[in-house]
Formats: structure tokens, sequence, C-alpha cells
């Protein structure tokens, strides 16, 4: 199985891209130049500052020059390069790099406060790539362990687990997320925010996985192995447990996933529509706020770096797990077919 999957170019390269982001949001303290709440209304939206190494001909190792915002003829923003202020980018002082103020250095340019794009990206990959796991842990453990219940068992409690199943299946997703983000009281502060919408997307997300493992398990608990751990006086905890739901891990890793990118995007859209993570704090959704204007995206393009990480994200979970399928598909039809 490994060496099958390490043969897939592309799930190898998404690999490594979701390596690299979580590393960043794993060490942003130290990789981001400024911190996420770092503002200098002056330079709201300014372009991304290029680096320079030659001063009039001589060597001066990598630097930024100063801006200046001036408006032109029609109003509009514009930002002017004055090389008579010289600012040196600084190495580990504590942060992977820097400027003396009031220079700034903005990689990826500025947003409407002035704040860095590029050091907000990288925070706030820790609360958008975060939920996805977090949350993806819970409705895993609650999908096995209810879809485990409902086939060992069947008859009654397999119905009204299973009717359950349907009910929160059949409400369209993004319409019971709004509901049940309406019900969090108002005054939580965005750690609170936080752990609520894992739980919401937690309780959206299990019921599918539920139905398949339950359909695994139904045949599963006819097996000579659950029938022996019956005679051996172990409890239906410990064979749904130990015996039964093991088998149905090929199938559930995959699921796992596939699943993880709806979880990055419901926060976002919830981030995004102000229902999610506030500001300051950041968040690639609530970063995009600030590109629901045509004008702010004309004049600042740059705005929409988080869009662009949301669907690298994506792309690279859905990637690992259709080759994670892929791989472990024959393994699942092995379960089955005994």
């Amino acid at each position: 199985m490994k060496n099958a999957f390490l043969k897939n170019k592309w799930a190898l390269m998404a690999l490594w891209a979701l390596g690299l982001l979580y590393a960043g949001a794993l060490f942003a303290d130290f990789l981001a130049p400024y911190s996420f709440k770092a503002e200098s209304r002056d330079l709201s939206y300014c372009p991304p500052t290029a680096i320079h190494v030659m001063h009039d001909g001589k060597w001066r190792g990598p630097f930024v020059y100063g801006m200046i915002l001036t408006l032109s003829e029609y109003r509009q923003r514009i930002y002017v390069t004055d090389t008579s202020r010289i600012y040196p980018v600084k190495f580990f002082t504590p942060r992977l790099f820097s400027v003396d103020a009031p220079g700034r250095i903005y990689l990826l340019g500025a947003d409407s406060r002035g704040r860095d794009v590029f050091s907000r990206i990288i925070y706030g990959a820790r609360v958008s790539l975060t939920i996805g796991l977090i949350g993806v842990l819970i409705s895993f453990a609650l999908g096995l362990l209810v879809g485990g219940i409902a086939g060992y068992y069947g008859g009654r409690i397999d119905n009204v687990l299973m009717r359950l199943c349907e009910v929160l299946m059949m409400a369209p997703g993004f319409y019971l997320l709004l509901a049940l983000r309406a019900a969090v009281p108002d005054n939580f502060n965005s750690v609170q925010v936080y752990f609520a919408i894992v739980i919401i997307l937690s309780v959206i997300g299990w019921a599918g996985l539920a139905r398949v493992v339950r359909g695994m398990c139904l045949s599963l608990r006819e097996r000579d192995y659950v029938l022996a751990a019956k005679t051996f006086g172990l409890s239906d905890l410990q064979i749904i447990v130990r015996h039964i739901l093991p088998h149905t891990v090929s199938y559930s890793i995959a699921a796992v996933m596939l699943s993880i990118p709806g979880y990055i995007l419901g926060e976002s859209a919830l981030s995004l529509i102000g229902l999610g993570i506030q500001d300051p704090y950041a968040s690639w959704g609530n970063m995009l706020t600030d590109a629901m204007s045509i004008v702010r995206i004309k004049f600042a393009p740059w705005i929409l770096w988080p869009a662009f990480f949301i669907f690298v994200s994506v792309v690279c979970f859905n990637v690992i797990g259709d080759a994670l399928r892929d791989v472990l598909d024959p393994m699942v039809k092995k379960d089955a077919n005994g």
C-alpha cells in the first residue's frame, strides 16, 4: 500500500504542499515578519514591496525602499517609491526577516488597514487548516461509533440511528450550518467561536460516514471472529471497537481525507460573511472580506491571495484522498468479500 501511494507523483506533490502549509502555520511566529494585528494605516492597500540589493550602483545587501502615498488627478491612490529612505532587511531578530520601523516589508501587499497579507495568511492557516483536522477527528469518531452500533445491533436501534442520519443529510448543508451558527451566542470571543465552528461542522459531517460504516458492519458482524469473540464473553462495545471497526478503517481514512476540504470551505464561508472568526484574528475566510468589492480587487488584486491558498489546500486534500481511495479500494473490497 505504501509503495503504491509513493508512486503517485501528484499525491506526493500534494503531500509536500500540505506539509509546507502546516509547517508555516506551526512556525508562524518565526516566519511571519509581523503580528497578524500589526497595522500601519498610512500604508493601506500598499502593493507588494520589491527587495533590492543594489543602490546607486553599489551593493547594499537586501533592503527595501520607503513608500509614499500620493493621489492622482482622479483621486486614485498611488504609492511611489522613496529611494531616499532605505531599510535593510534583517534576519533572525527574532523573526526570520524584518525591517526597522517606520519601514515595512510587504511580500504579498497590505490589506485595508495596512496589515501584512503574508503574515496574516500564515497566521490564518492556523485557523483554516486546524479546523479541518480537529473537526474531522470528531466527526470520524462519531461516524464510526454510530455506524458501528447501528450495523452491529440492527433492528430498531439501526432504524432510529439511520433516520437521524438521514435527517441531517436531508437538510442543505450550508443552511444547516447557518442555522446552527445562529444558535451560538453573539458575545463569544474568537476562541469560543473557533470551537463552536468545529463542533457545528462536526455535527454536520458525521452522518454520511456513519451510513457507509453501518453497511460494512452489517456484513462484518457475521464473521467467524465476531462470533468467537461473543463466545469468549466480550461485551458488545469491545466487539464493535476491537473487532469490527478496525476493518472499516481502510475506507474511513480515504473518506476522512476527502471530507477535510468541506470543513475548510465551511469555515471560510462563515468567516467571509462575518459569522466566523472575527477581526483582528486572521483566517483565510475573513481575510477575503476585503475582496467582496470589485473596485478593491481591481486596484488591489493581492487581497485575493487567501483564496489561492484555500484553493491549493482543498485541491491537495482531494488529490491525496483520491490516491488513498485508489490504493485502499482493493482492501475495502477484500474486507467486504471476506
